[in-house]
């Protein structure tokens, strides 16, 4: 069985679990869900530099990145940087991350923030909205193009963004959607975690121009968001690049100032 479909069986656990313990009610009560989101989709089109800094502690194909970083630094840190907006991992089991991360992001920035997750049930999307998090991402290969709909749709009524990710394109031809704001390809490829900006660039041309386009994965390099630019990326997600410094913040800062001269 793949890391994939393993993660999205433990997944399935781990909601079911959930909402047992708080009930939708109750998440629908949570002061943060009268919030205004902030549109992560405007801030890229009208960024030069359109960096979505992550804050993850692990992952299952680099092990530990970085245990020591607080979230609530980081995401003052990337404020201060200039990032489009930050993207949180929410998976405890095999990213190291929790939904008090979303909260202590949230209380620290208004970036927009952006629910990084196996999403599975709309549950979880009710969630997002909850703790704060002003955009979901979905992931095409663990999702039927029905649940795309739906997921998708449910997010717009609470005026939260869609940052859909594909990896090829038999995933992109089943998910485009006009209650998608954001495509993101993954340069990762999920079976064997080899990383190769190819991708992007074979997508860039399949994508509709009524969609961002986001890069993800191995984007480390001022040189890579250099190379993808021409092909019609707005938004570019680094994930271990700022995470595996002492100062994630001050890194983005370095990287993003390099970038825009």
């Amino acid at each position: 069985m793949d890391i994939l479909s393993q993660i999205v069986n433990d997944k399935r656990i781990e909601v079911n679990l959930r909402k047992q313990l708080i009930p939708i009610k109750q998440l629908e009560q949570s002061i943060l869900f009268e919030r205004e989101t902030v549109s992560l989709a405007k801030k890229l089109k009208n960024s030069t530099s359109g960096i979505i800094a992550e804050h993850k502690r692990r992952s299952p194909s680099k092990q530990v990145i970085n245990h020591d970083l607080n979230v609530f630094d980081v995401a003052k840190g990337y404020q201060d940087a200039g990032v489009c907006g930050m993207s949180v991992l929410t998976d405890g089991k095999y990213f190291g991350g929790s939904l008090d991360d979303l909260l202590t992001a949230r209380a620290s920035s208004n970036l927009p923030l952006l629910r990084k997750e196996f999403i599975i049930d709309i549950y979880q999307i009710i969630e997002a909205k909850a703790y704060g998090a002003d955009v979901i991402l979905l992931i095409a290969a663990i999702l039927t193009k029905e649940e795309i709909k739906t997921f998708s749709e449910l997010a717009k009524s609470l005026n939260m963004d869609v940052l859909l990710e594909v990896h090829n394109q038999t995933e992109l031809h089943k998910s485009i959607m006009p209650s998608l704001d954001m495509l993101g390809v993954n340069n990762r490829n999920l079976k064997t975690f080899e990383v190769s900006l190819e991708t992007s660039k074979q997508l860039s041309d399949l994508i509709p121009n009524d969609f961002v386009k986001v890069s993800e994965s191995g984007i480390s390099s001022i040189q890579a968001i250099k190379t993808l630019q021409p092909f019609g990326y707005k938004g570019f997600l680094i994930g271990e690049n700022f995470m595996k410094t002492n100062n994630a913040g001050e890194s983005a800062k370095q990287f993003i100032q390099t970038l825009n001269n």
